[in-house]
């Protein structure tokens, strides 16, 4: 993570432009995702994704979002990229997780979708394999690309899992209920994207920071009443 006294992991994901990556580091974001899906409205390509990167190391983590990769251009991402993060959100199995990360030696998040209580199933298949686990709004049906869409998924439902299970929360998160979002749910991290922009793909630079101020304040309010 970041300089930041938080506990709270804050990731931007889908930045594109140098100018919002800057807004994302100089709020104290944790992680900046890139994303390789051709189908998203961020997609970036890699020469551009190379750029982004070079400015953000050792200021955040760089996670590099993918779809259903094959192997060999996995690693060849994670050889020319260097990304902290790979995060795999497609259809990809426990056991393609496992042989991505002996082969890219890079720690993987894995994103779900969840719409019901059934989709929380999949989480036991994959908490012992992924390093992190992201739980997202499980996208519409049909759609093109399988996260960024902007949905809120009901929230209570993850009272089911286990406590010391640390995941990312994702899902229609923006500044007005990053709040409520930790309050209620108490993540490791969370994630957003289409919540800071202005238009699919179009990143807004003062939502990014109000984002990370209330997600910020959020956590620390959390914090400081567990205390007493």
């Amino acid at each position: 993570m970041s300089a930041s006294s938080s506990p709270l992991a804050v990731k931007i994901c889908g930045l594109s432009t140098p100018e919002t990556l800057r807004a994302a580091l100089d709020a104290g974001a944790d992680m900046i995702g890139l994303n390789f899906h051709p189908k998203s409205p961020r997609y970036v390509t890699l020469e551009r994704a190379t750029e982004l990167a070079a400015m953000a190391r050792s200021r955040a983590q760089i996670v590099a979002l993918i779809v259903d990769w094959d192997m060999a251009r996995a690693v060849e991402l994670a050889k020319t990229l260097r990304p902290d993060w790979l995060q795999l959100h497609g259809a990809e199995t426990p056991a393609q997780i496992r042989e991505i990360k002996a082969a890219t030696g890079l720690p993987v998040m894995k994103a779900l979708g969840i719409a019901s209580a059934d989709d929380l199933a999949e989480v036991a298949a994959y908490r012992d394999v992924a390093d992190r686990i992201l739980l997202d709004a499980k996208p519409p049906k049909g759609a093109a690309y399988p996260g960024g869409h902007g949905k809120v998924f009901d929230w209570s439902l993850l009272a089911a899992l286990d406590p010391a299970l640390g995941f990312m929360l994702s899902g229609g998160l923006d500044p007005a209920n990053v709040g409520q979002a930790i309050t209620i749910v108490r993540p490791w991290g969370v994630d957003v994207s289409s919540g800071v922009e202005s238009a699919p793909g179009i990143k807004d630079s003062g939502r990014i920071r109000d984002f990370v101020a209330a997600a910020r304040a959020a956590a620390t309010a959390t914090t400081e009443a567990g205390r007493t």
